[in-house]
């Protein structure tokens, strides 16, 4: 239980408000680290937003506010979206705040002292929708960027430049050496081309073009790009000093796993790796980099009007709780491929898997419980670890733990519902209630103690995911909502009486249910 698991999100970029693209990656960054907590006391996330750069610049500018103000107006949306879906970060920085400033001036001047940054006059076509430089190469036929389908602008500027170059060979080599650096693995070939013609990056802009942003340090006709100014945020939010790092970086660095989407896995790979290398810092163990989330099909996109906020579907499918759709997104998409959010397919996998596999497994079995046994659980019932679904409990535990460990997010979810269609299968086929009208009373308590005890493991392993859902689940079993996996032994449900009549409630009410509706109308 002592390891340490650092975790890491991609920084939102706050030009706008939260929407489901950037709650996808930050429900699949929740779920992993509460997994982790699961298994450690030391498991740590942090996430963050980028607040720098000609964007914001121009939207302030055009909203006639300061950026500062467009900054902490858009900050207050995504804090409100995380606390709505319930992500337990640790940390939240701000590449706004006082401290992170001071550190990137320092990681500057650092890398500028190691001989890796250089000025230099430069002529590029310049996209502002990624705030990059980008390649002829990188074009589409008609020359516009493949990401935002718009004409890069060319721009003549002396700024200073990073030695990628100087890199590029260490940073091959570290990604063949480690197999498990970039996740998925179909995404290895992808950068290691990416590195065969890599050239090396402007880090800073001139104060004429990009005011918002850090000043480099003796030199004000400049200030610091988003490389070194967003992707610090990694180190700096937990004590990066170039003098003193301070106990809690010691602690923590290496990071465990970057989580991003695969359109920034370059930055992170490549640029980031070679800053890292260039200061003498380990590189983080993985980079997982997932996939987009389309809307019924289509990206989405301000034009076409489907652009969703996480709180819209919350509201629309009157969802005190966020478990159902957290569960629903994380379990969107196989590892790096790109899932599909559609109101239809929301309602029937959650009503499917919550409600009519899990909720109701558990409900009809504790109503067994209480009809047959006044809802108590003796001694005797108490089945052997060698039962079929003792094993494929445990089995099943094992294997979560596996998908974990390469955060395979949608394949551990449905592990879980696996696990839970066969315990149905198995109350089918031992048919408790016919036992009971047979006399069979020792037969029948074995059953329904062996199906309370597989929901007990359902329970804790659905835990990141649904986990107001699952501490229902543990609290109707009369269980201490102790999600820990050391609690995962079978057999921990202990005698006695666990349940009445009127304590018996849906642990998730079908979204299409006669009670649901009412209170969606109410």
């Amino acid at each position: 239980m002592s390891e340490k698991f650092y975790l890491t999100t991609a920084i939102d970029y706050v030009n706008g408000a939260p929407h489901i693209g950037h709650a996808y990656e930050k429900i699949l960054s929740d779920v992993i680290i509460r997994h982790k907590r699961q298994l450690t006391d030391k498991a740590y996330m942090l996430t963050g937003t980028d607040e720098h750069g000609i964007k914001i610049q121009k939207t302030a500018a055009l909203k006639g506010i300061t950026p500062k103000e467009l900054c902490d107006e858009n900050f207050s949306k995504f804090e409100e979206a995380w606390r709505q879906l319930e992500i337990s970060y640790d940390q939240i920085i701000r590449t706004t705040d006082e401290k992170h400033k001071k550190v990137v001036k320092q990681i500057f001047k650092k890398l500028y002292e190691n001989g890796d940054i250089y000025k230099h006059s430069y002529k590029g076509l310049y996209c502002a929708g990624c705030e990059c430089f980008l390649n002829s190469k990188d074009l589409t036929q008609d020359g516009l960027c493949p990401n935002h389908l718009k004409k890069p602008e060319e721009i003549t500027e002396e700024n200073y430049f990073f030695k990628l170059t100087k890199y590029k060979d260490k940073i091959a080599d570290y990604i063949k050496s480690h197999p498990d650096f970039i996740q998925p693995s179909i995404r290895v070939n992808e950068i290691l081309n990416q590195l065969e013609n890599i050239e090396d990056i402007s880090v800073s802009r001139t104060r004429n073009s990009v005011q918002w942003g850090i000043e480099v340090e003796g030199d004000d006709s400049q200030t610091i790009y988003v490389w070194i100014d967003a992707l610090s945020n990694y180190i700096t939010a937990i004590g990066y000093d170039i003098e003193n790092p301070s106990a809690q970086f010691k602690e923590l660095w290496p990071c465990d796993v970057h989580v991003i989407g695969k359109d920034i896995i370059k930055f992170h790979a490549v640029y980031w790796s070679a800053i890292l290398m260039s200061l003498g810092l380990p590189l983080a163990h993985s980079i997982f980099a997932h996939g987009w989330i389309t809307i019924d099909q289509s990206k989405m996109s301000k034009s076409l009007g489907n652009v969703i906020a996480p709180k819209d579907i919350l509201q629309a499918f009157n969802l005190e709780k966020p478990d159902a759709f957290r569960y629903y997104m994380a379990s969107a998409a196989l590892i790096g491929k790109d899932g599909n959010y559609s109101d239809d397919d929301f309602k029937e996998k959650v009503n499917a898997d919550l409600a009519n596999n899990m909720g109701n497994l558990l409900n009809r079995t504790l109503n067994m419980l209480v009809k047959y046994f006044d809802g108590e659980i003796k001694q005797e019932f108490i089945t052997e670890k060698t039962s079929k679904i003792a094993i494929m409990a445990d089995n099943t535990k094992n294997q979560i733990i596996e998908c974990f460990n390469k955060f395979e997010i949608a394949e551990a979810a449905n592990l879980i519902v696996n696990f839970a269609d066969t315990v149905n299968k198995y109350v089918t086929e031992t048919a408790p209630w016919s036992l009971a009208k047979e006399g069979k009373m020792r037969e029948c308590a074995q059953v329904l103690y062996t199906v309370l005890e597989a929901m007990r493991y359902i329970g804790i392993m659905l835990y990141p995911y649904c986990p107001n859902i699952a501490e229902s689940i543990l609290l109707q079993l009369n269980e201490t909502p102790d999600f820990k996996y050391e609690n995962l032994e079978w057999g921990k449900i202990k005698p006695g009486k666990i349940t009445e009549k009127e304590k018996i409630k849906p642990v998730f009410l079908r979204l299409d249910s006669e009670f649901a509706e009412n209170k969606k109308k109410a």
